[in-house]
């Protein structure tokens, strides 16, 4: 039987097993007990020497576990794993992890997804992996067809509109139609998971200073402030199109709930450097709710006992909430969590 959305434990994928996902996994364990009841999809045998293990059977089983336990749903591999290098032979386990825990969510059995970081290369050289990153392939799975990334903090909420493309490709694919599905998602996001019944959305502009009334580029006053115009007249709050430049002092953060950017780094920029450790990776447009820490396997430091669990524990902090506020529907509120 399905669990009550903002009651269920979250799942958190094993990622890269050579990465520092087990790592992070023991230790977000150990500091958050049962304040943020989740269980770990993975190979028993890849985390660390001495993680204090309940192995479970069903994800209704991690809400009676050990406060000092790490809930493990196994699953096997094809060996061990060895810290800092990827194995092609796993690929097949990463990607069945994150299959198995999608099931589970589709099916209301976990409240959230929490997904550890992967190494694409390996996917892909061991077993042929298509999709770009985790965002794409939880979209497939989920039977979406557009999704947006929205990276989050205790001070600001960003969404680029265009993600993994070079700079020089920007332009001709941010046409009209993507940025207002982008708007539309955001909108919906913030209402659906945070709980805010009338989000303020801040918009950047593509161009510097916004464009400069055309001097700079033409693409604001093309379609960018017409679109923004037109939604408006919708219901949406929105600001913009803005200079990106000055959109995240913290006066300017104060004025709205979400900034919607034109492009990876015009996002990415500010909010890692308002809060590199604790930022958020999540995924509005999806029928569940996933989450990630905003880093990578970081092979550097994978087994030496030094990753910092921060932005894990961020992310499964958030994605109880985040079930929480769908559960509920809370009423009007403003600001960032």
């Amino acid at each position: 039987m399905a669990n009550a959305p903002g009651h269920a434990p979250i799942a958190l994928t094993c990622g890269e097993p050579a990465g520092i996902g087990p790592e992070i996994a023991a230790k977000a364990a150990a500091l958050l007990g049962r304040t943020v009841p989740f269980f770990w999809i993975g190979d028993p045998r890849h985390l660390p020497d001495g993680t204090k293990v309940a192995l479970i059977s069903d994800p209704d089983e991690a809400l009676q576990t050990p406060a000092d336990c790490l809930a493990v749903l196994p699953h096997d591999f094809s060996g061990p794993a060895v810290a800092g290098v990827p194995q092609a032979s796993h690929a097949a386990g990463v990607i069945a992890v994150i299959e198995r825990a999608v099931d589970l969510a589709l099916r209301g059995k976990v409240s959230a997804v929490c997904t550890a970081p992967i190494h694409k290369k390996a996917l892909k050289d061991g077993a042929g992996f298509a999709f770009p990153g985790h965002t794409e392939f939880l979209a497939a799975l989920a039977g979406v067809d557009r999704v947006v990334m929205m990276l989050a903090c205790k001070g600001l909420r960003v969404v680029p509109a265009t993600i993994h493309i070079p700079l020089a490709e920007v332009p001709s694919a941010l046409t009209p139609a993507l940025l207002e599905e982008t708007l539309r998602l955001t909108k919906a996001g913030l209402e659906q998971d945070f709980g805010l019944t009338a989000p303020r959305i801040a918009v950047a502009g593509l161009n510097p200073h916004a464009g400069e009334g055309g001097a700079m580029g033409q693409e604001e006053l093309a379609f960018i402030a017409p679109l923004l115009s037109r939604l408006r007249a919708e219901g949406f709050a929105l600001s913009g199109p803005l200079p990106a430049d000055t959109m995240f002092h913290p006066a300017a953060r104060a004025r709205y709930d979400a900034a919607v950017c034109m492009y990876h780094d015009q996002a990415l920029i500010p909010i890692k450097t308002i809060d590199f450790a604790g930022g958020v990776n999540l995924t509005l447009g999806l029928p569940f709710i996933r989450t990630s820490p905003d880093h990578g396997t970081a092979f550097d430091i994978a087994g030496k006992g030094i990753a910092d669990p921060s932005s894990l524990i961020a992310a499964l902090r958030m994605a109880r909430s985040m079930a929480e506020a769908r559960a509920l529907q809370k009423g009007p509120s403003h600001g960032v969590d």
